[in-house]
C-alpha cells in the first residue's frame, strides 16, 4: 500500500472541501498544493475533478430539506420553479464561457504565479465590496431569502461568477462578492452561492468525467483507494465548512479572507522569486 499516495489524497481532499465554498479559491489552492505534493500530472488532475463531487454532495446533504421541497413542489409551486430557473440563469454564462475558453485558460493561467496574482487582486475587490456593504441596510432590502431573487438578480450573479474562470479568483468569492456588489444581503448571496455550486460544479465535474471516459487515465487499485479517501475527505471537510460559514456570515464580514488572500499570494510570489520553491510556470 502506497501510504504517501493516501496521505496526498487526504490533504487534497481536505483542501478541496475547506476551500470550495470560502472566497479563497479551491482551484487555486489545489493547483498550489498539487504542485507542492508533485501531484499535478494527468492522474492528479483526474483526482481533483472527482473529489469535487464530494464537496457538492456535502451541500446537497446540508440543504436536503430545501432541495427535496423544491423537487417535490416543482409542478405546482411558482416559487420552486423560479428557484430552479434562477439557478439555470446564473449557471449559463460561466458554463458557456468555460466551454469556449477553458483550454486557453488552463494553458496560460493554471500555474502558481498567475494564481498568486489573482489571490491578491481578489482581496482588494473584497475590501471594496465590504466598504460599500458597511452602509447597506439588510433589513430594508426587498430580498431576504434566496426565494426572493428575481431573474435579473440571478443573471447578475451569473455574470459575476464568470470571473471565477480565472484560477485564484474563487467561484464562491465571485458569486458572493458579486451578489453583495449588486445589492444582495451577505447571507442571501452566500446561500445562493451554495446552491449555484450544484449545477455549475456538478456540470463541470460531469464534463471532465466524460473527457476521462473518452481518454481514460490508467488507474491502479491503490489509486482507486486514494480517490475514495480523497472523496470522503472532501465531503466531510466541505460539510463542516458550509455549516461554519452559514453561521459566520450572519455576524461577520469577509475582510479576514481578503487578508488571507494577500498573505498567501505574497508568500507564493516571495518563495517563487526568492528561489525557495521551484513553482511551475
Amino acid at each position: 500500500m502506497d501510504l504517501l499516495l493516501l496521505f496526498k489524497a487526504v490533504i487534497l481532499g481536505v483542501v478541496e472541501g475547506l476551500t470550495e465554498f470560502l472566497p479563497i479559491s479551491s482551484t487555486g489552492h489545489l493547483i498550489l498544493v498539487g504542485d507542492l505534493l508533485d501531484f499535478n500530472d494527468e492522474k492528479g488532475k483526474a483526482f481533483e475533478v472527482i473529489i469535487q463531487f464530494g464537496a457538492i454532495l456535502a451541500v446537497c446533504w446540508e440543504f436536503r430539506h430545501k432541495l427535496t421541497k423544491v423537487a417535490s413542489s416543482l409542478t405546482f409551486s411558482a416559487s420552486a420553479r423560479r428557484f430552479v430557473i434562477n439557478l439555470l440563469i446564473a449557471s449559463i454564462p460561466v458554463m458557456g464561457l468555460a466551454f469556449i475558453f477553458s483550454k486557453h485558460i488552463k494553458a496560460i493561467l493554471f500555474a502558481p504565479i498567475p494564481v498568486a496574482s489573482a489571490f491578491i487582486l481578489g482581496a482588494f475587490i473584497i475590501f471594496w465590496a465590504e466598504s460599500r456593504q458597511a452602509n447597506f441596510n439588510e433589513s430594508s432590502c426587498r430580498i431576504q431569502t434566496v426565494d426572493d431573487l428575481s431573474y435579473l438578480d440571478a443573471f447578475k450573479v451569473g455574470i459575476a461568477q464568470c470571473a471565477a474562470l480565472i484560477p485564484g479568483t474563487s467561484r464562491s468569492g465571485a458569486t458572493i462578492i458579486g451578489g453583495i456588489l449588486f445589492g444582495l444581503p451577505r447571507t442571501v448571496a452566500t446561500e445562493f452561492s451554495f446552491f449555484l455550486a450544484i449545477p455549475v460544479i456538478g456540470g463541470a465535474t460531469a464534463y471532465e468525467l466524460l473527457k476521462l471516459w473518452k481518454n481514460p487515465v490508467a488507474i491502479s487499485g491503490e489509486y482507486t483507494l486514494a480517490i475514495v479517501i480523497g472523496f470522503i475527505a472532501a465531503f466531510v471537510s466541505a460539510f463542516i465548512c458550509v455549516r461554519w460559514l452559514i453561521h459566520y456570515v450572519a455576524h461577520h464580514n469577509f475582510k479576514p479572507f481578503a487578508w488571507y488572500r494577500i498573505v498567501f499570494g505574497l508568500l507564493v510570489l516571495f518563495t517563487a522569486y526568492g528561489g525557495l520553491i521551484q513553482w511551475s510556470y
